[in-house]
Order: C-alpha cells, then structure tokens, then sequence
C-alpha cells in the first residue's frame, strides 16, 4: 500500500479569477484554516452563461470579487456541493444579486442520528439554512451555454456531499471529497466512514483526468491518487483495531499511540477520524460493544 502523495504547493490569488481549465476559472476565499487550508475555491463554469460552484461563506469581500469576475455574463446556476459553512452561505445572495437557481443534493442533515446524551462537534460548522431550489439526483445533469454538469452524489465528508463532473473533459469539481493538499475529514454523526469508502470506490471506477476541490490546488491524477487515499484509510482502520486488541479501551488512547507523531492540536479531529472508524467496524461486524462508541468512552465485552 502506499500513502497518496499530498501537495501542499498552492498560490490562492484571493478575489482574481485564475483560469484553471478551458472556461474554468477559480476564484478562492480569504478565509484560510486548519480545515479549510488556504481558503474555499469557487469555481465559475461556462463562456457567456455560466454556473458557479460553491459560492463559498458569507464574505463580502468575495461576494465582490465573485461579481467582479461575473460581470457581462449571465449566471444560470449555483452549485452547492455541500452544507458546511466555508461552501454554502454565500448562495442566498448571489442568487438574489444574479436570479440563479441554487442547485444541490439537499439540505443539511446528519449520516446518522445522535446518540443519547451525544452533542454534534461540527453543528456549528453546518448550515442548516440552505434549501436548493433544484434538488439533483444522482447521475443527473444540468447545463447551460456550452457547459454540462453531472452530480455525483459522494456522501461521507457530509450525507449531502456531491461531486460535479464536466461532461465530456474529465474534471471533476471534488469539493471536500477528494483534495490534493490533506485527507477529508470524516466526522460522525454528519459524516459516515462507510459511506466515505464507498463514495471514493465510485469515483475510482469513472477514470477521471483532473479533479478540482474545495481547497488547494488541483489533483492531477486522480485515480492513483485516490487508489493512494484508500491504501491510507485502509491503513488507519488496521491501526485501530490493532490499538483494541491491545487493550486500548478508549478513543483518547488509541489517538495518543496512532497520532503520536501528529501536532496535538489536531487530536481532536484525529479522534473523530478514529471515531468513523470504529463506527464502519461496527456496521461490518469486525468490533462489538456493549454500547455506541464516544470520543470519550469506548467499552469492549470481555
């Protein structure tokens, strides 16, 4: 197995419009993070008639530097790819400032329901607010002056997540599912590790050339890439239950022996990550418990 190779080499040119591909450009948002790294890319599809993916957060700033690179060009469409809070918001007002139709495979909504007593880590990180005014199905497309997008429904980073291919070049706009620059968080209860490795087993068998996310710079050969992502995740899985049957008991502990060489302030997103993990072992039969698994507890029969 070999880990995917991340690039991290990324210029982000806040508020210009960078072309990227023909009748691409992509235009990212000052709002750079541990999680969003140098901010989210909006991508703007199409020549005359265009649509937008990811209209991003509620920024001014970008809002300008959106219609900016609009302007003299009629806009059809806003994609939305999932309901976090660095990729959604914006679409309200670029839809009242354009008439667009705002496109997605629904509102926000968890991969599972909470637990007793369980509190969302990431509820304030969705927007709950959004509701598209197209809902796209899996496999189906929309399309405008000389441009044609295909929803994918890639659930996992979120149960909403799409990725949007452009038909008849090879790129696909990734969002959060696939980026070149760090591994997706996957974070019950509104992502679902399964639903994860399934999504990327779709997306490995379509043998795209060039895939765009929502953060950093592209991905160019996707599917040694991705075959990389998945050697990764399948790695972590065997860590964790290595970590059981040596008789770790709790989340805490299986992170401080797997993360150990991981900055501790991103132990609690690695925790989560663990999390999934065990919740897919479960789904699968591989783990038992005498109750659903927490960041804080984790209790095995004897």
């Amino acid at each position: 197995m070999t880990d995917p190779e991340f690039n991290r080499d990324f210029q982000p040119a806040y508020g210009i419009a960078v072309p990227v591909a023909q009748n691409v450009q992509r235009i990212t948002v000052n709002n750079p993070s541990a999680f969003t790294f140098h901010g989210t890319n909006s991508y703007i599809v199409g020549d005359r008639s265009v649509a937008v993916i990811d209209p991003g957060p509620d920024d001014d700033q970008h809002l300008r530097a959106l219609m900016a690179a609009l302007q003299g060009r009629e806009v059809t469409h806003i994609f939305v790819s999932h309901t976090h809070r660095d990729h959604s918001p914006l679409a309200e007002r670029l839809k009242q400032a354009t008439g667009a139709l705002t496109v997605a495979e629904g509102p926000h909504r968890a991969a599972r329901p909470l637990h007793e007593g369980e509190q969302n880590p990431f509820a304030e990180s969705s927007d709950t607010e959004f509701v598209p005014d197209i809902v796209i199905g899996d496999g189906e497309s929309l399309s405008g002056d000389g441009w044609a997008l295909t929803a994918l429904h890639t659930p996992g980073h979120t149960a909403n997540h799409s990725a949007f291919a452009l038909d008849e070049s090879g790129i696909v706009f990734s969002a959060d599912h696939v980026m070149a620059w760090a591994t997706t968080i996957v974070a019950p209860p509104d992502g679902s590790m399964r639903d994860y490795m399934a999504s990327l087993e779709k997306l490995l068998q379509r043998r795209d050339r060039l895939f765009l996310p929502g953060h950093g710079g592209p991905v160019n050969d996707p599917t040694a890439f991705m075959r990389g992502l998945r050697a990764h995740r399948r790695m972590r899985e065997k860590a964790v239950l290595a970590r059981i049957k040596a008789g770790d008991r709790t989340i805490p502990d299986m992170v401080k022996v797997i993360y150990r060489r991981t900055d501790p302030r991103l132990h609690g997103a690695a925790a989560l990550s663990v999390l999934a993990h065990i919740e897919d072992l479960i789904e699968k039969g591989d783990v038992q418990t005498d109750g659903p698994p927490s960041l804080t507890g984790l209790y095995f029969p004897t």
